[in-house]
Formats: structure tokens, C-alpha cells, sequence
């Protein structure tokens, strides 16, 4: 396995695998259309595009064989969310805006290799902390956080499509274990 920057990604290939891996984060309430609608607004090769040339996010791909198997977004700051501002006292801050894998590499290490270059990329921009929303029903999800030394300092909601939904905020204190 290897984890890269976003230099030469493939974006059809990335795009196809946020696609089948957004889903696996949602509770079984919200519908197949409102996937597929956040999947339109925030995952296609045209959103791909964008992000890979935003200087404030940085993307990370773990491949195996040559294949996209996982990837990471990253994103300086903290953004305009009430809710996120009164959860992430540290500054500057980045977010961890997305870190999925594909289901049949779960448990294999990639998760954890992904969240390890992201936590060092984060701290070579000079970042006191990592923050992300988890879905406050995705257990597996905040486990893996939560072992990775995030703590929940917050809430906030996150629109998916005409479903509204509750997030967690999980923050984790860069320089400290």
C-alpha cells in the first residue's frame, strides 16, 4: 500500500470511489436519493477537480496495486459553522474533512495509515488541531476517532440532501498524544 498526495490522481477514479464509499457512512434512515444528491453536489470528478486545486485542502490516496483504495481531504481553517467555532477552541485549525476506504480493505491498516499522514500534514502546516463532523450514529466511525486521540467537543447539524442530520464534532489536540 502507499499513501500519496494529490499530485497525479486519477479524478474519475477518486470520484468513483467517494461515491461507493460516502454510503457506507450513512445511517439507514437517509434515503438513496439524498446520497445521491450529496454524492452530485459533493463528490463528482467536477468537485474533484475543484478541491485538487484549492491551495487550502490537501488530498491524500492510499493505493494498492496501482488502485485508489482510500483516500483523505484535508482543509485549513474552521469555516463559518457557529456550532464548529464553539467546539474547536484550538487555532489555527484543519479540518479532516473526509477519510473513507473501501469496505473490503476495512481493518487492513489503510484507515490508519491515511489518518497518520493527514495528522502529519496537518501539523506541518503549523495546525494546533485536527477537527471533523462523524455522524452521531456511526459507531464504528467515532471507535476509530476515538482511538486515534479524537475527543467529541461538540455537535452540529449537516444538511444530506432534504434530510437534515446530527453530526458530532471530534477535535484532536496536535503535539499532544
Amino acid at each position: 500500500m502507499r499513501i500519496a498526495g494529490s499530485d497525479s490522481v486519477d479524478i474519475a477514479e477518486l470520484a468513483g470511489v467517494a461515491a461507493r464509499t460516502f454510503p457506507l457512512a450513512c445511517p439507514p434512515s437517509v434515503t438513496r436519493a439524498n446520497i445521491a444528491s450529496f454524492i452530485d453536489a459533493n463528490l463528482s470528478e467536477a468537485r474533484f477537480a475543484e478541491y485538487l486545486s484549492d491551495p487550502r485542502r490537501l488530498i491524500l490516496t492510499a493505493s494498492n496495486e496501482d488502485r485508489i483504495v482510500g483516500y483523505a481531504m484535508l482543509i485549513r481553517g474552521v469555516g463559518d459553522d457557529p456550532d464548529v467555532h464553539r467546539a474547536v477552541r484550538i487555532r489555527p485549525g484543519v479540518e479532516l474533512s473526509k477519510i473513507y476506504v473501501l469496505p473490503d480493505k476495512h481493518g487492513s491498516g489503510v484507515s490508519t495509515a491515511l489518518m497518520d499522514v493527514a495528522l502529519a500534514a496537518a501539523a506541518d502546516w503549523g495546525s494546533g488541531c485536527v477537527w471533523l463532523g462523524v455522524n452521531q450514529k456511526n459507531q464504528r466511525a467515532q471507535r476509530f476517532y476515538k482511538k486515534c486521540g479524537f475527543t467529541v467537543n461538540g455537535t452540529r447539524t449537516l444538511q444530506l440532501g432534504s434530510h437534515t442530520e446530527n453530526d458530532y464534532i471530534m477535535v484532536r489536540q496536535l503535539g499532544a498524544a
